[in-house]
């Protein structure tokens, strides 16, 4: 199993994530199509061009849900029992149509479960770069995962 049970997170740990994807103009129309979001600051290069960017932005949904998908084939994939919740998200530079993203992962705490015996709280920050090296997404993940079978 790629993912990390309870017992095999340290807090500390910074995981690079070896899968990196340079972002299309098809990925991101695609995902505003499926999210039911019509922003023209993400589909309108007319409009983009007016904005302060003067080109559109992606999706700073998409960018996260990178963020995390990428993550999980090295942490959570197949000893995640459930995502309890997010914290904190930042945006703190833009991702513009063909960025290169890149992300790594910080556990940053973890604790046993109160209710579950078979089961640990694990905090995530994973911090996602483009191709020049700049921070472009944080997000806090806390997930319940699954301790090493007996």
């Amino acid at each position: 199993m790629p993912g990390k049970y309870f017992e095999d997170s340290t807090v500390g740990e910074v995981i690079r994530h070896h899968l990196t994807r340079t972002i299309t103009e098809a990925d991101n129309v695609f995902f505003c199509a499926l999210t039911h979001n019509p922003q023209p600051l993400h589909l309108d290069a007319e409009y983009a061009s007016k904005s302060e960017f003067g080109q559109r932005l992606v999706n700073s949904m998409l960018t996260a849900s990178f963020a995390i998908g990428v993550s999980v084939e090295d942490t959570t994939l197949g000893t995640l029992v459930a995502n309890l919740g997010y914290g904190e998200m930042t945006f703190p530079k833009p991702v513009f149509i063909n960025d290169t993203l890149r992300v790594e992962t910080e556990i940053t705490a973890k604790r046993e479960s109160k209710s579950r015996p078979n089961a640990g709280i694990v905090t995530f920050e994973h911090r996602v770069y483009n191709q020049h090296q700049d921070l472009v997404c944080t997000i806090i993940r806390i997930t319940l995962v699954q301790r090493k079978p007996d």
